[in-house]
């Protein structure tokens, strides 16, 4: 009787753990198209995979582009682009309004899950 109470409560112990762990689950950044510090051909879009399925109203990104090739002083720079959920919840798709130019470029992202805690982060590539 004593092994069958001990193994109750620890089956419903690690069951308590598992849910209260899934409760605070944050959204990690899992892949990039295109990578992180990767150069590449102007992107018609980038995408950003996340651990986590994500809350659209609450998550974005900028796209910023920090370097013109000639250009040693050239500030960062917002540039336009459309932000969206795409059919997979935990992928984001930011679309350039315009083609992009060669350049350097980062990605500045807030990722929200339904823990609703806001994490952020950023990647670089480089359009060659």
């Amino acid at each position: 009787m004593q092994t069958h109470r001990f193994a109750i409560r620890a089956m419903l112990a690690a069951t308590a753990a598992l849910i209260s762990s899934a409760a605070f689950a944050h959204p990690k950044l899992v892949s990039s198209t295109p990578a992180d510090k990767a150069e590449v051909s102007a992107p018609q879009k980038i995408e950003l995979k996340f651990s986590e399925n994500l809350v659209a109203q609450f998550s974005g990104a900028n796209l910023v582009m920090t370097g013109m090739p000639g250009m040693a002083n050239h500030a960062p720079m917002k540039i336009a682009a459309k932000v969206l959920g795409s059919d997979d919840p935990k992928t984001m798709v930011i679309t350039p309004a315009q083609p992009l130019v060669p350049g350097s470029y980062r990605v500045d992202w807030r990722a929200v899950s339904s823990d609703t805690h806001p994490i952020n982060g950023n990647i670089a590539f480089t359009v060659k």
